[in-house]
């Protein structure tokens, strides 16, 4: 089977999500949610957050290092994490990282490794 790494969607009403259905078992162990680098969003398979980026944000080194606390504040202001709705496969993003993102009702996503990142379509 092809590997899905890009997909486009339309927000239902409710600011909802819908993972298609190849990449659902991705996100058996819940979704997690963060402000991205630039505006937009990453969308997490929670197993990779618990695994990498967690650990990675308590790497060792100064507690008064301005870089580690800044890329805490950036992953860690407006985290979301849910489990993703098993019959349609969705998940509700927050209005928060909606607004932060731009995002109004479409979406596409974009593999960025074991991440995707979550942005309006087109967006550079």
């Amino acid at each position: 089977m092809a590997s899905v790494d890009y997909f486009e969607r339309r927000l239902d009403d409710k600011r909802r999500l819908t993972i298609p259905v190849e990449l659902r078992e991705e996100f058996a162990s819940g979704v997690v949610l963060t402000r991205g680098f630039g505006h937009y969003l990453h969308l997490y398979p929670r197993a990779i957050w618990e695994r990498d980026v967690e650990p990675a944000l308590h790497a060792p080194g100064s507690i008064l290092d301005e870089k580690t606390a800044d890329m805490n504040v950036r992953f860690r202001r407006g985290k979301t994490e849910a489990d993703l709705d098993q019959k349609q496969g969705r998940v509700t993003i927050e209005q928060h990282l909606l607004e932060y993102a731009g995002i109004d009702r479409d979406v596409e996503a974009v593999r960025a490794g074991d991440y995707w990142r979550i942005s309006v379509p087109n967006a550079e």
